[in-house]
């Protein structure tokens, strides 16, 4: 499906760069420290763009940036006229506030979906870029006509970036959904009571197998070392109706999501 997305986007970039009298969109990455996983994600996103003929711009910072240069970055990027998507990589270095500078985004160009004032408006049913993991779950569960509507979903785990908005997605397609996290009770009899299943915890096949009834749908928005996700795979395939792989599922479709809102960014600044 990811392949799919890229080949339509290209001929949307197409015609977007003759209406741009060949300008090229870009989407500028921001990179501060040295963690090498998160040099790895903005790596691929890079080549995601240059697959479809958006320019990637790779802004690096050092591990000591302080909040204010950090946000004084942002700004450069919100000015310029030919950056059209900005996507600051988490996580920052503690010394940062990260939410601060995430929500000094132009909501225009919040691409990745991570201010607050865009998760307002996607909760709310406004139009907003959604954050791109869950934009990318909901594309997957449209595309293989996942029945969603009266569904109960239960999504394990709250991040502002993962769990907070796949949930309010899945609200706003009508499915009931409970957020379960680390403080939850009897986890393991909630989660047999769910249709779907979303794994964003952020814990290495901390949801197991057992706990999840025949016929489930299973999300695992999670990828650790040796290509395990959050869930119990290997123990669910057999019984469940529809899941993702670790890797080659929710991975592919979240850089995807995010270079098609880049795209419609770019047709939205250009007009």
């Amino acid at each position: 499906m990811s392949k799919q997305i890229e080949l339509e986007l290209a001929g949307r970039v197409q015609v977007l760069r003759r209406g741009l009298d060949g300008m090229v969109p870009v989407l500028a990455t921001i990179l501060v420290g040295g963690d090498p996983s998160s040099a790895t994600y903005v790596r691929m996103k890079g080549k995601a763009c240059e697959r479809i003929g958006l320019e990637p711009r790779r802004v690096e910072l050092p591990e000591e940036t302080t909040t204010e240069e950090l946000l004084s970055e942002i700004t450069k990027l919100n000015e310029d006229p030919r950056v059209c998507g900005i996507l600051l990589q988490h996580p920052v270095p503690s010394q940062i506030d990260e939410r601060a500078c995430f929500n000094h985004i132009d909501l225009a160009k919040d691409v990745d979906g991570v201010t607050v004032l865009g998760f307002g408006r996607m909760s709310m049913g406004e139009a907003a870029y959604g954050s791109a993991t869950p934009a990318g779950i909901m594309r997957l569960l449209n595309h293989y006509k996942v029945p969603v509507e009266g569904k109960h979903a239960v999504v394990i785990g709250r991040s502002p970036i993962l769990g907070k908005p796949v949930a309010m997605m899945l609200l706003n397609a009508n499915a009931t959904v409970t957020i379960c996290h680390s403080k939850t009770q009897n986890l393991p009899e909630i989660v047999r009571t769910a249709d779907i299943v979303v794994g964003a915890v952020g814990r290495p096949e901390f949801i197991k197998g057992e706990w999840i009834k025949d016929g489930a749908v299973v999300i695992d928005a999670g990828y650790h070392p040796g290509g395990i996700g959050d869930i119990e795979l290997s123990a669910v395939i057999d019984k469940c109706s529809a899941y993702t792989p670790v890797p080659g599922g929710v991975g592919p479709m979240t850089i995807a999501t995010l270079i098609a809102q880049t795209v419609e960014a770019a047709e939205k600044l250009g007009r």
